[in-house]
């Protein structure tokens, strides 16, 4: 007997390559008489992340009522996080609640907010606690992207071979494998660039996509076509977060000024790394500066 047809496969893929324009508008193609009462959550989930990823934080907390699936209020969770730093601890104590209750704790939704939100805390070994028994494809991913933060190459292509036996070809083991590539550098860079390249035949040109290309095209030093890229990529999302980052790299190693960039990253993501990492170099000229006079 042939397997049933997944309804949420083009909403899942469009929204694992950054299309989340494409991911809000295809939920609507999904419709609940179609799907399973799980189905119908998870669709809603990719719908609500959906709009997380392109900054509409306050909609997806207005619209998620109190009496919506778990797996819902953990995206709004991750909503009311990502909306201001004074959330954060309230959200966190909440989390933690969730994951404690035996009914709801295994959600795999739940564990992906809450890995993805001590992921961004960089508490790695907890978001690892709730990632790292898998259940689904995007808990693999991300234990990829932890320990791939954590400098732990080993450990991360450890998790992509587990993706790539249970579904090589899946966009997000395809993600994977170029992100570790990525890492791994020398003739890996080469084998990461076709799977964008791969990516950005087979679908929209999306930031995440656009991006790709260009930090395989940095590590080869080919920087004013990266810039090119990054250019085109800067020009759908002039807010994307790594977008930005990827440009001040750029345009610092083309010789060009990049405060404009940094300024821009500053005011859209004043807790991003790279925002951070340079005002503490910044701070520590300063104060050498002091002890020099």
């Amino acid at each position: 007997m042939a397997a049933a047809p997944d309804g949420l496969f083009g909403l899942r893929n469009s929204f694992h390559v950054g299309a989340y324009q494409a991911a809000i508008t295809g939920s609507q193609s999904a419709p609940s008489h179609a799907l399973s009462p799980d189905e119908v959550v998870e669709r809603d989930a990719l719908l609500y992340r959906s709009y997380i990823a392109l900054g509409s934080h306050q909609l997806v907390i207005d619209e998620i009522g109190p009496r919506a699936a778990t797996p819902l209020q953990a995206v709004k969770l991750l909503a009311t996080y990502l909306i201001s730093s004074g959330n954060k601890e309230s959200v966190i104590s909440k989390l933690k609640e969730l994951l404690g209750d035996a009914a709801v704790g295994s959600n795999p939704i739940l564990r992906l907010v809450a890995g993805t939100v001590f992921m961004h805390e960089r508490d790695y070994a907890e978001a690892l606690k709730h990632t790292n028994s898998g259940g689904s494809m995007e808990l693999l991913a991300l234990n990829v992207q932890i320990y791939l933060l954590m400098n732990r190459p080993d450990h991360a292509e450890k998790q992509l071979r587990v993706m790539q036996q249970l579904d090589e070809d899946h966009t997000l083991t395809q993600l994977a494998n170029a992100w570790v590539n990525l890492v791994m550098g020398g003739s890996k860079i080469r084998e990461a660039h076709l799977i964008f390249q791969d990516f950005s035949e087979k679908y929209p040109a999306t930031c995440m996509i656009l991006r790709g290309k260009a930090q395989c095209l940095m590590h080869m030093g080919k920087f004013e076509e990266a810039e090119g890229l990054l250019l085109e990529s800067l020009n759908k999302d002039a807010k994307d977060a790594e977008t930005l980052a990827n440009l001040i790299v750029c345009s610092l190693s083309l010789g060009k000024p990049a405060s404009r960039y940094l300024n821009q990253l500053k005011l859209a993501h004043p807790e991003h790394m790279l925002v951070k990492r340079m005002s503490s170099a910044g701070d520590s000229f300063d104060r050498a500066c002091q002890e020099m006079t």
